[in-house]
């Protein structure tokens, strides 16, 4: 599972997550790629359920790029315990996701398995996305020159 080789503080503040993801908004290593569409925390396990599922399903063929890394740690109380007492103690690492970023791209093969493994990868994840290629992308960016 992907988590931090050390941090300087054990246990972080939740914070907001207002705003589009203003960078690592494009494909920069594959041809396709999954793009979530809302904002929320994706755990180290579900990114590594979701890398498990595009790599069966591609048949370990292409090459895969993991954009997102859990380097938030989320605190827990256990159960049925009372009101104070300080924090709880670090339970799971997270990756902070906004809308627009790029979470897995695949590169180097054909279109519809893109497609397949994608799909499968994104009914893992907690966040809204949607499947996306390197020319979706560069043509929604290029300025349109309605005005001449």
């Amino acid at each position: 599972m992907l988590s931090p080789k050390r941090v300087k503080h054990r246990k972080m503040q939740k914070g907001r997550m207002t705003g589009a993801a203003n960078s690592g908004n494009t494909i920069t290593f594959g041809e396709f790629g999954l793009q979530a569409t809302t904002c929320g925390f994706i755990t180290n396990r579900q990114i590594e359920a979701a890398r498990i599922a595009i790599s069966r399903e591609t048949k370990r063929g292409g090459q895969m790029w993991i954009k997102i890394f859990p380097d938030k740690s989320l605190s827990k109380k256990p159960a049925e315990v009372r009101m104070g007492k300080g924090k709880g103690s670090p339970e799971e690492w997270v990756a902070v996701v906004k809308p627009g970023r790029i979470l897995f791209e695949i590169g180097g093969v054909d279109k519809a398995t893109a497609d397949a493994a994608l799909r499968l990868a994104k009914y893992k994840l907690p966040v809204r996305t949607k499947i996306v290629s390197k020319a979706d992308l560069v043509s929604a960016d290029a300025p349109t020159n309605a005005a001449e």
